[in-house]
């Protein structure tokens, strides 16, 4: 009897390269399809290309838009339509809307938007009995100013040979010239009146804050140096009343002193006053 054959079993040391080789291989081919799926999904898928009549109307849409654009331009820039038809004036009293309007010399039919408000606020500005202008767009055509008037809180008469009386306000500012002296206004005694003397600034700035009870009683103002400022009442008495700091103390410890007889009442320093 032949011997039997066996058959020999390769060992596990022996399958394992040829099994690794072929999960290699298979992870390879699954590999390589998903590359190809990625790359046809990451590919852009062909664009439609729009129809004749729907790019006829886009084309008409923009240039509808750009002739829309156009025509509110040359509305608002360049035609009469939207123009200046009408100029309103508030805050005069003494000064007419009249005079204000010609001095403002607004351009009519002018379109709005190409007014200089600027340029007419400084033109009613310069206008003596002025204090302060505002100058605005009021659509559709009517530019309004508001002005606030100069208030006179003395005069001064410039004497024989001047050029007669003037009305000067708070601030110092020549304003106004009247035919005669005003009544219930004090009258200012100084070398030189002017916006631009600090004499004249620091009697006007007393003047301007002293209580109203008092400042009726004054009938001349005057000083030699801005803190010297002084008046005469009308009871013929002297008030010196230095800067205008102070002001309520000053009017309290005043008011004290003009129960006393005297000629000078010296309140410039209101904790130390004195009567002459």
């Amino acid at each position: 009897m032949s011997p039997t054959r066996e058959r020999r079993r390769p060992s596990s040391d022996e399958e394992t390269p040829d099994r690794a080789a072929l999960a290699r291989e298979r992870r390879g081919r699954r590999s390589e399809e998903e590359r190809r799926r990625t790359r046809a999904a990451a590919r852009p898928s062909p664009r439609k290309r729009p129809n004749r009549r729907a790019e006829i109307r886009r084309r008409w849409v923009a240039l509808l838009s750009l002739l829309t654009v156009i025509a509110l331009v040359y509305l608002l820039f360049f035609s009469s339509m939207l123009g200046a038809q009408e100029v309103a004036v508030s805050g005069s009293r003494t000064v007419t809307a009249d005079q204000i309007r010609a001095v403002a010399a607004v351009p009519m039919d002018k379109p709005m938007l190409r007014l200089s408000t600027d340029e007419i606020r400084d033109r009613v500005a310069a206008m003596p009995g002025i204090a302060t202008v505002e100058v605005s767009r009021s659509w559709p055509s009517t530019v309004e100013i508001t002005v606030t008037e100069r208030t006179a809180i003395a005069f001064f008469d410039s004497g024989p040979g001047g050029d007669g009386v003037h009305l000067v306000d708070g601030g110092g500012v020549v304003f106004k010239t009247v035919p005669a002296r005003p009544a219930g206004l004090p009258e200012l005694k100084l070398p030189k009146v002017s916006a631009d003397d600090p004499v004249t600034r620091a009697v006007t700035a007393v003047l301007g804050v002293i209580p109203e009870q008092l400042l009726k009683q004054v009938t001349t103002a005057t000083a030699k140096t801005p803190a010297s400022v002084e008046f005469t009442l009308s009871s013929g008495k002297i008030v010196r009343w230095g800067t205008a700091e102070q002001t309520d103390r000053k009017a309290k410890v005043l008011a004290a002193l003009l129960t006393q007889d005297g000629k000078v009442y010296d309140v410039a320093a209101p904790e130390l006053p004195t009567i002459s």
